[in-house]
């Protein structure tokens, strides 16, 4: 298997970095070997941030169960960072939510960034403008297609909430 034995800890983050642009040019984002890259260097970028992609990875899922959306600051308030020191950390390209879209992506689960939109959004689930921008950007990195950002981004809050809904279905005994 493509990149089997490879100790991470001998990798920069540049070399970590250049080696996941490399899979995203040649349209390798399904390869087992992507998926350990993009977890590498989110355990990497855990490091130096506050906010914490398992507590944030928590509330989404919690809020795809839950059937609703959520805010920044509600995500931030799961690492218990305040937003003014989150704010800055939370969104563009290497932020937070784009971190957790490569989480989401290596662990085969919904885009659960998808539920996370600003305050005047949370009752109708839209994203602003911007957001959506970096929404679909993200997605694209990751190798998948889209061609109207807001109907993409209705149709992945609409899986998160399919996938919600299947965890808290019991097992059929």
């Amino acid at each position: 298997m493509e990149g089997e034995g490879v100790g991470f800890e001998t990798k920069t983050d540049a070399e970590i970095d250049s080696w996941i642009r490399n899979h995203e040019t040649k349209g390798g984002t399904a390869a087992p070997l992507y998926g350990q890259l993009l977890e590498e260097r989110a355990r990497r970028t855990q490091t130096k941030h506050r906010l914490s992609f398992d507590r944030s990875l928590e509330h989404l899922k919690t809020a795809a169960i839950d059937q609703v959306c959520t805010t920044y600051g509600a995500l931030a308030a799961a690492s218990d960072v305040d937003w003014s020191q989150a704010r800055h950390q939370m969104n563009g390209t290497n932020g937070h939510l784009d971190r957790l879209l490569d989480i989401c992506h290596a662990r085969g689960l919904p885009m659960l960034t998808a539920l996370c939109v600003n305050q005047a959004g949370v009752m109708d689930g839209e994203l602003g403008d911007d957001a959506l921008v970096g929404f679909a950007s993200g997605a694209r990195r990751l190798g998948l297609s889209v061609s109207d950002p807001r109907e993409f981004h209705h149709q992945m809050r609409d899986d998160c909430w399919r996938w919600g809904r299947d965890q808290s279905t019991p097992p059929a005994s």
